[in-house]
């Protein structure tokens, strides 16, 4: 099954969470996210049936591999369009990021990976 935007970014808050915090509960990502803790409910079990997270018997939400690549490909393109856009173009860190949270789910790959060439060799 494909995963839409919500989910990816879902996934890409989970990935997050978990690096700053450690264990995930969905009441974290209510949290973060500012929305509805039947909401977040309900996408967990969208993902957990689709196998992108395993929900352990203390309520912690775990990435499976296939949730975790996901969750990786997405949050690799968010900081780096948020970086292209910041130290290519000269957006503001706000816009930057919120303007990258929008396109890092439409971006086609082929259009992904010059961006990610230019900026390295931006780099340079």
């Amino acid at each position: 099954m494909a995963i839409r935007e919500s989910g990816e970014d879902y996934l890409e808050t989970i990935l997050v969470l978990e690096k700053a915090i450690g264990n995930v509960r969905s009441i974290d990502i209510a949290t973060d996210l500012g929305y509805s803790k039947p909401s977040v409910s309900r996408a967990m079990g969208i993902l957990k049936k689709s196998d992108y997270i395993v929900i352990d018997e203390s309520g912690y939400i775990v990435l499976t591999k296939k949730g975790r690549a996901k969750a990786e490909q997405i949050y690799d393109r968010h900081r780096t369009i948020t970086r292209y856009f910041q130290e290519v173009l000269g957006v503001s860190a706000e816009n930057a990021k919120n303007d990258a949270c929008r396109i890092e789910h439409d971006l086609s790959e082929e259009t992904y990976q010059k961006l990610k060439s230019a900026l390295c060799s931006h780099e340079k």
